[in-house]
């Protein structure tokens, strides 16, 4: 079987009628769904499977929903290959926490209970705080990071996601993000506004990250038993009380999604696996993965999906 590592998405990933054809042919992807409506209390799967797009796309209904997709995802993949242990889990920015489940450092209650909470508190920072989120494709992070220092414009911006070598995204509030695109683009940056409801990852929702951390105080960490790469510092971490800090200032900081995938590449990973709604992952990784490398990448959220994933990951 191939070094394989895990990757699960985050916020922006979602679409109507994500996770259906698992829920609704495989009691076990039920049992998750009812699970997760009943710790969240929000009519998930009508949600998922109906929306509004509009709603969905809230951060309160998006984070229990699409964690809910790609945990039922891993547990279809976990039945086809039972003897799969990864090399690695990621994930990026809300799929940190599928990340942490798999990883066995959440239960499933604890998992869902936490991004239920953080994204009611996520909803309420952004609307106290209205932004947005905008990818700058076209420049890498340096010069993005030198055009901020040198904006003395109006508004809040700064670096939410290095994604790729040439794909950034910024979050602020409108003034902020029109400023920061305007030079981004006058440097022949192609801007696109992103569908999040919130100011992800910047000052406009620190206010969030203490009444997280007091939230996450009482929930049962544990260590990784397979290496997780964290978005706040790009490494591994071991220490339970350490991630639990990570994972509260994680909502504020900046996620380190490329340095998070070389590093992978750099011991070895021979198949990088996306599991969840959509492929953003796997296209950021056709940027990242050094062309006339044997590394592979697959992603599913269906069951033709999975069968394209064993096929590839090679299962014994």
């Amino acid at each position: 079987m191939k070094k394989t590592a895990i990757l699960f998405p985050g916020q922006g990933s979602q679409f109507i009628g994500m996770g259906q054809q698992f829920v609704e042919h495989d009691q076990e992807a039920a049992a998750m769904m009812e699970l997760a409506e009943r710790i969240s209390g929000i009519p998930l799967r009508k949600l998922c499977f109906e929306g509004p797009l509009e709603d969905l796309t809230r951060v309160l209904y998006l984070q229990p929903a699409l964690t809910v997709i790609n945990l039922i995802c891993w547990h279809q993949l976990r039945k086809l290959i039972p003897n799969l242990t990864p090399a690695f889990f990621a994930g990026h920015s809300l799929g940190e926490y599928s990340a942490l489940y798999g990883a066995g450092v959440l239960s499933l209650e604890d998992t869902l209970a936490l991004v239920t909470r953080r994204g009611e508190l996520m909803e309420r920072e952004g609307s106290a705080n209205p932004g947005g989120m905008r990818a700058i494709v076209g420049l890498d992070v340096a010069e993005v990071e030198l055009l901020l220092a040198g904006y003395g414009g109006a508004g809040v911006a700064v670096i939410a996601n290095h994604n790729t070598a040439s794909q950034i995204v910024l979050s602020g509030d409108e003034a902020g993000l029109n400023g920061l695109s305007d030079l981004c683009a006058a440097k022949g940056a192609k801007v696109i506004p992103l569908k999040v409801s919130v100011a992800n990852h910047s000052p406009l929702v620190a206010g969030a990250v203490n009444d997280f951390a007091a939230f996450i105080e009482d929930i049962p960490f544990h260590a990784p038993t397979v290496p997780v790469l964290f978005n706040v510092t790009g490494a591994r971490e071991q220490e339970p009380e350490a991630i639990k800090g990570i994972m509260a200032r994680q909502i504020a900081s900046r996620v380190c999604w490329l340095p998070i995938i070389e590093q992978m590449v750099a011991e070895g990973v021979e198949v990088f696996v996306e599991l969840g709604p959509k492929n953003v992952l796997t296209g950021m990784m056709r940027k990242i993965i050094p062309k006339g490398t044997a590394i592979s990448y697959v992603q599913a959220d269906n069951p033709d999906g999975l069968a394209k994933v064993v096929e590839v990951v090679g299962a014994e």
